[in-house]
């Protein structure tokens, strides 16, 4: 820590704004996490100092205020057991997620903006900001896809692992036999990367396409061809954004977006370059559902990889997911060990 600060003292610190704010921000997470650590201390003081009077007084009122405390205590570190695990490169940046209902029609479309409300009100609770990037709404129910950013510390490390096919069973609110429908809807989790992480792209690998914004953007939504759409040729992966003020960010939005896919990609297919990255990414296999969430003929929401179960599928679609994130970031961290 006092490296840093020695860093913020020297000459000539503020002539690189950039790198200023880059240092600034990682000053400002460490005093974050000492902060945490002290408040828990002194928790832990409390505590001490509530039961040495419970005994020294025999006051048996004090235990249900001890009992709660405590409890209160194991939770704060446990979350901050799994802070400590969100070590990767980029776990501390903003998250930019994106959602595409899958093939069903108005049930899968109506599933993926239900996953949409999940997260904006997981990231609520966290008092994290959401910010609508691009969004695709159907006029009879639904979206058909959505992208948006969560703004806060470690919201990718959080979000980092919810990447893949949600699948949802119920009684379909469409189906007038009341019928049982199964729906998917895939969901893609990117690290919103800083200004000085540059990636070269050949231009000619580039379709970009620009179009009326139609969302529901609020009055800041142009009403000319201001929505801007990227594909990359040789993975055909498309972004777009129709959300900022202008054209010129939306394409800078929209090109954020397309480097952080290109760098995830380049990293899960373990390649040197950009350049090497082939094939039809476009597509998600609805097959290899990361978890289920059925509201009928029982209520439970099971996570494939960790086998963490919930049996409040209310709670969970009101942004109650915190139990599935913690426990695949504790299965990946049991990997890294062995």
């Amino acid at each position: 820590m006092s490296e840093i600060e020695d860093r913020t003292m020297q000459d000539g610190f503020w002539d690189d704004h950039e790198m200023a704010q880059n240092v600034l921000k990682e000053k400002k997470s460490i005093e974050t996490k000492i902060e945490d650590y002290e408040s828990l201390y002194k928790e832990f003081e409390d505590i001490t100092v509530l039961i040495d009077l419970a005994n020294e007084e025999s006051d048996e009122s004090l235990v249900p205020e001890i009992e709660n405390s405590f409890k209160n205590l194991v939770d704060a570190i446990e979350a901050m057991k799994i802070k400590v695990l969100l070590s990767g490169e980029y776990d501390k940046n903003n998250a930019i997620i994106s959602i595409h209902a899958g093939s069903g029609g108005l049930d899968a479309q109506d599933w993926a903006e239900m996953l949409m409300r999940m997260y904006i009100r997981w990231a609520e609770r966290k008092g994290f900001k959401i910010k609508t990037l691009d969004l695709l709404s159907d006029r009879e129910a639904g979206i058909k896809s959505a992208d948006f950013l969560i703004q806060g510390d470690n919201a990718y490390g959080y979000l980092k692992n919810e990447k893949g096919v949600h699948r949802i069973v119920r009684i379909s609110p469409f189906d007038s036999s009341g019928r049982r429908h199964t729906s998917f809807a895939s969901l893609d989790v990117m690290p919103e990367l800083d200004e000085n992480v540059k990636v070269d792209i050949n231009p000619e690998d580039l379709r970009i396409d620009t179009f009326r914004s139609s969302g529901a953007g609020g009055q800041h939504v142009n009403t000319t061809d201001s929505a801007i759409r990227i594909t990359h040729l040789p993975t055909n992966i498309v972004v777009s954004c129709q959300n900022e003020r202008s054209q010129h960010q939306n394409k800078e939005t929209a090109m954020k977006m397309l480097i952080a896919k290109l760098i995830d990609l380049k990293e899960r297919e373990h390649k040197e370059k950009i350049e090497e990255l082939k094939g039809d990414y476009g597509q998600i296999s609805w097959g290899n559902q990361i978890r289920s969430y059925v509201f009928h003929p029982y209520n439970m929401v099971k996570d494939h990889r960790t086998n963490a179960e919930v049996g409040n599928v209310h709670a969970v679609m009101d942004g109650d997911i915190d139990i599935f994130i913690n426990e695949k970031l504790k299965q990946d961290a049991k990997k890294i060990k062995n």
